[in-house]
């Protein structure tokens, strides 16, 4: 019942994490069909590329120990180097088809995933063991899957060889008075045929197959919202402690940008609203913001300047324009150089005509 209720609860798209940490366990999308496809698909490509190279080795091999056969020693050493040396031709003469056999083999696995490596699936597992599991896997999807698999191979290749092999019944029945060779050409000829129809259903039940097989290793995968919100606490980190360290960090600037404004040369001000800080001494390429803020924050700004005598200029559009284009501790944009150049110019102007540094009357 637990098992069932966290299926149900998992109805969140797994995210890469998920994906990443099931292939690292060894859980990946796998479909036998397609394994055996590929290895059916390469005898085939075998018997029709390699069965003349690897009769004629064979024939050659066993022709010359028949001819000869009153000429082989009995003895002890003799027989057994005779057997490698048996062995040996027939290995030459069937190498390169296995290999052929063994490369269809291993991409029947890697073209479905990549080679991984992991001990996971080969720790014990009570639910391996366990009864109850065994029969929820007995009469699972899967298990309903495989046997309509079978089932259905079983009907369509059967179905492919009655339909190949019944026109030819008369030929097969004369077999037996004909020579080796023309028994061995139909032979081939007819394996051929039936390999090339089953490897082309055994493809479709393939194709099939592994789709079945991903919408079910998908399954497994999807999250439940809590699972979710864990995997993003652990990649993003918890939002309440973010949270925290954001408001450390406002208040750390905060406190920096106060302590920055006694340096200021002017602060232009939106009367209630915005408060931006500019430094500028002799020397600069252009003034530099070292306070800006809103609301409680500008009227803190204000408040520090009158205490400093810093001069206060209103000017609505600038003081919005600066706060949304200028970063703390950078120079103004140039398409404000010219509006910025005016209000510190009237502040010098107005310190030079009350003769004493101050705040603006």
């Amino acid at each position: 019942m637990a098992d069932e209720r966290q299926d149900a609860e998992r109805t969140e798209d797994p995210t890469q994490k998920r994906l990443d940490e099931a292939l690292e366990r060894g859980d990946v999308v796998k479909s036998q069909e397609v394994s055996t496809w590929f290895v059916i698909g390469g005898g085939a490509l075998m018997l029709a590329a390699f069965s003349g190279q690897m009769s004629n080795g064979l024939t050659t091999t066993f022709r010359g120990l028949l001819a000869n056969s009153y000429q082989i020693p009995v003895d002890g050493l003799a027989l057994i180097a005779m057997a490698g040396r048996i062995e040996r031709e027939v290995l030459a003469a069937m190498a390169l088809p296995l290999v052929v056999l063994a490369i269809a083999a291993l991409a029947g696995n890697v073209i479905q995933h990549r080679l991984v490596w992991s001990a996971e699936q080969l720790k014990p597992k009570l639910s391996k063991i366990s009864p109850l599991a065994g029969l929820k896997r007995l009469f699972s999807a899967q298990a309903l899957a495989n046997f309509v698999k079978g089932l259905a191979k079983l009907a369509v290749v059967g179905s492919v060889m009655t339909a190949l092999l019944w026109p030819q019944r008369e030929r097969l029945t004369g077999l037996v008075q004909t020579d080796i060779l023309g028994t061995l050409l139909l032979t081939r000829s007819l394996a051929l045929n039936m390999l090339a129809v089953v490897v082309a259903i055994l493809f479709l039940i393939a194709a099939a197959d592994y789709l079945f097989q991903y919408r079910q290793w998908y399954q497994r995968q999807k999250m439940s919202l809590r699972e979710m919100k864990e995997e993003f606490k652990q990649t993003e980190g918890d939002p309440m402690v973010k949270g925290k360290i954001r408001q450390l960090r406002q208040s750390r600037m905060r406190k920096r940008m106060i302590a920055a404004v006694p340096k200021a040369a002017v602060v232009i001000v939106n009367p209630t609203h915005y408060a931006v800080a500019l430094q500028y001494d002799k020397g600069m390429a252009a003034p530099i913001c070292v306070a800006k803020g809103v609301d409680a924050l500008a009227f803190k700004i204000r408040e520090v300047a009158e205490e400093h005598a810093i001069p206060i200029v209103e000017n609505p559009p600038l003081a919005r324009a600066l706060h949304a284009t200028v970063d703390i501790d950078q120079e103004i944009p140039a398409e404000h150089y010219k509006a910025v150049a005016e209000v510190i110019g009237y502040v010098m102007k107005l310190r030079r005509a009350v003769g004493r540094p101050g705040g603006i009357p």
